[in-house]
């Protein structure tokens, strides 16, 4: 289906070309990942033939209309650190829109196996705040199959718009928009250069380096091996922090929930979400983000639960430049994840 305000200035080819297709509302994430589940081992037993889709599906899922629930979002804000206020967390909007770019990737004609995903990176812009009561538009697509050194990436976008009067998709301005970065370990479908991830690490398991002062992002070019900052605070996380974030996310993913579930999927404990981490940060920086501005985050080795992770979260350059933060084994110092939220 095509929306009815049409396809907007700007828009890039590969954009024109997406069939547009609306849900009729924001679809459950425990049902989209047991329908993953299912096409993750098709798509396995294809690959094994010579068989299977290669290319990514020319199509944007849209829910119209998605509103917050007050309860939900004060359970969001209470768990995650952030101040009391009809304004969404950029980081509550993600856990409202993440269901429908996952219901992108758990199409049977995706081309990568939903199950066993590593959530490499992600990079959101809020153009300006959305508030508890205002409707917003969520579209997503998938894009950027990209070689790395161990398999595939590929970007999920995301686009959250404020609802227009009339109430005609893509009519109302860009609030927000998302851009996750995923590998799939062990499938290779781009031939080419696999470019230099700088040994970075990744979340759920993959080892590197980078970080906070002398940190890099997913582009080209040698890093610098992570050195712990000095802290500015200590997270004490305890083995029940994955259930509370599965609770007000909706993700409930087995290797977040408990030991037992972990350990079936070849983790030692439970793994903190990532997105939990990052947000933690974010909600760190607090008012001095900002109505507008842009959060980046690239996850590296997994917080087992329990665990102690070290943070620094600080100013980064001249007044008004943002900030930069990193969390990492308070211990080990092995880096967790590194960021930055920047004034737009």
């Amino acid at each position: 289906m095509t929306a009815a305000g049409g396809t907007p200035a700007g828009a890039d080819l590969a954009d024109l070309r997406r069939e547009e297709v609306v849900l009729p509302g924001v679809p459950s994430l425990g049902r989209l990942y047991a329908r993953g589940a299912a096409a993750s081992g098709r798509l396995v037993l294809a690959r094994r033939l010579g068989r299977g889709p290669v290319d990514l599906p020319e199509v944007a899922y849209v829910v119209a209309g998605v509103q917050a629930d007050a309860a939900h979002l004060t359970a969001y804000q209470h768990l995650l650190g952030e101040t009391a206020s009809d304004v969404l967390p950029a980081g509550f909007v993600h856990v409202l829109a993440f269901p429908v770019a996952t219901a992108v990737m758990a199409r049977p004609d995706f081309p990568l196996p939903l199950a066993g995903l590593v959530h490499l990176a992600n990079e959101i812009t809020q153009h300006v705040p959305v508030r508890l009561g205002q409707a917003v538009d969520v579209r997503a697509w998938a894009q950027g199959l990209a070689a790395h050194r161990t398999g595939t990436t590929v970007e999920l976008v995301t686009e959250v718009r404020l609802a227009g009067p009339a109430r005609e998709l893509r009519e109302g301005p860009v609030a927000w928009r998302g851009v996750s970065t995923y590998l799939a370990k062990g499938t290779h479908l781009v031939r080419g250069d696999a470019g230099d991830d700088g040994g970075a690490v990744v979340a759920d398991g993959v080892e590197g380096t980078g970080g906070v002062d002398g940190r890099g992002g997913s582009g080209s070019g040698a890093r610098p091996a992570f050195v712990p900052p000095v802290p500015t605070a200590r997270w004490e996380l305890d083995a029940g922090t994955g259930r509370r974030y599965a609770a007000v996310s909706g993700d409930r993913n087995p290797i977040h929930l408990s030991a037992v579930s972990a350990k079936a999927l070849g983790f030692p404990r439970a793994i903190a979400h990532g997105m939990f981490t990052a947000a933690r940060a974010l909600a760190t920086v607090g008012a001095e983000r900002g109505d507008a501005f842009s959060w980046s985050v690239e996850f590296a080795k997994p917080v087992l639960l329990p665990g102690s992770v070290a943070v620094r979260v600080a100013a980064d350059g001249a007044p008004g430049d943002g900030y930069a933060y990193a969390g990492w084994h308070a211990r080990t110092g092995k880096v967790h994840l590194t960021g930055s939220v920047r004034p737009l």
